[in-house]
């Protein structure tokens, strides 16, 4: 892969004239290879709407269960118990918010997809585990007599089996309600992870609420010991999924699903079975916090290999002359993507939203050309990517304008 010649952004000269003029319809990978976007017959794509009904009437679904959730654990603690619950328990969350909007930077998730994503995880997920959860240690009580028996395989196999399937559960449906934009395991860890946050964010509540005479010591261990915790089980789907988004098979998710459910589920379980022996601190340091440190670090890896992929499509497109060099340097770095917003904002609001628009477009425009040239055939393809062009160009010559103004 070559790179362009690092350049400043905003250029340090005016770019030049023709890096703007009507845009060449050659195309940039050679004689035989994929059509340029001007090749195909052009109208305006028009996207299925399924898959946005589906998470629209999801969202108010997992509302309601939410609301219902927090009114049992309102039941269970008291009004008091449950408010003070919910207060304690926005600290751990706004943790875990941060954590997740710093890996989701590159492309960012719709807001109702992630909407949909916390109440999944805090509604339906934390209903329908307090609801089976229960159950199932009743169950085991009742079979064998003993209440430490049924505590103990409550929460190192009830809970973890339950809860995973629960959170899972959401993930798929955002999977294939969004298969379109799922691009991959960074997308499927953001999905996990904010369904996971909504789950602990609610579990809080009831630990909290229920345990207001041991309230700091409650909070060190799962506020600030373990804020993470679900969201390590819960990724292991995500990433599942999003390895399956990446292969040409449409069916790739029936087999990788049940392997990352089996991997929350063995990590729950480790993690709940290690609260029921002498040696909790010293399974925590030696398991859970490698565990915790692997997954920043697969993160990471993740984030840079998407910057690479994003980067080398724009490549391509910049030596057909959609994009100049300094505008893929730019594109490629959050430093000289934050740059470039404050250059634009010189032209007021309205170049500093068309620079916003440039950078989005240009990231989805790189994403779609990466699943395209991976072998996944999306319908309309050709349409949406000639969309995307236009509209870099529409937001390029926007800002641009602005500025020119604002000498």
């Amino acid at each position: 892969m070559s790179y362009p010649p690092r350049e400043p952004y905003p250029p340090a000269v005016r770019p030049l004239q023709q890096a703007y003029a009507p845009q060449p319809q050659a195309a940039p990978w050679g004689a035989g290879g994929v059509p340029a976007p001007a090749q195909a017959p052009w109208q305006p794509p028009r996207h299925p709407r399924g898959g946005t009904a589906l998470v629209a009437v999801g969202s108010a679904v997992a509302a309601l269960a939410l609301v219902t959730s927090i009114s049992q654990i309102a039941v269970m603690t008291s009004a008091f118990g449950a408010l003070v619950g919910s207060l304690v328990a926005l600290v751990p969350l706004l943790a875990v918010l941060l954590g997740i909007r710093w890996v989701d930077r590159w492309e960012p998730e719709p807001r109702y997809a992630l909407l949909f994503a916390f109440l999944w995880g805090a509604g339906v997920s934390t209903l329908v585990s307090l609801w089976l959860n229960t159950a199932f240690t009743q169950a085991v009580y009742l079979s064998t007599g003993n209440v430490e028996t049924a505590e103990l395989l409550g929460a190192s196999v009830g809970a973890p089996i339950i809860e995973e399937s629960a959170k899972g559960l959401g993930v798929l449906i955002l999977f294939l309600a969004r298969r379109r934009y799922f691009d991959g395991p960074v997308d499927g860890i953001v999905y996990a992870a904010m369904i996971a946050a909504g789950f602990a964010f609610v579990e809080n509540i009831l630990y909290f609420g229920r345990s207001m005479e041991i309230l700091p010591q409650i909070f060190v261990m799962r506020g600030i010991l373990s804020p993470f915790a679900h969201v390590l089980f819960t990724v292991a789907i995500g990433i599942a999924l999003g390895l399956a988004a990446r292969s040409r098979s449409s069916y790739a998710w029936l087999w990788s699903l049940p392997i990352g459910w089996l991997v929350a589920v063995l990590l729950h379980a480790l993690w709940n079975g290690s609260t029921f022996t002498d040696s909790f601190f010293g399974l925590y340091v030696l398991v859970q916090v490698p565990l915790f440190v692997s997954a920043v670090i697969l993160v990471v890896w993740l984030r840079r290999r998407e910057r690479r992929v994003i980067t080398g499509r724009l490549v391509e497109y910049a030596r057909a002359g959609w994009f100049a060099p300094h505008e893929v340097t730019m594109l490629s770095s959050f430093p000289a993507r934050r740059a470039a917003l404050a250059w634009a904002a010189r032209g007021g609001p309205a170049a500093k939203r068309a620079m916003r628009d440039f950078q989005h477009s240009a990231t989805v425009l790189a994403l779609a050309r990466q699943r395209f040239a991976t072998g996944r055939r999306e319908p309309g393809y050709h349409q949406g990517e000639r969309a995307l062009l236009d509209r870099v160009t529409t937001a390029r010559a926007t800002f641009l304008r602005a500025l020119s103004l604002a000498r």
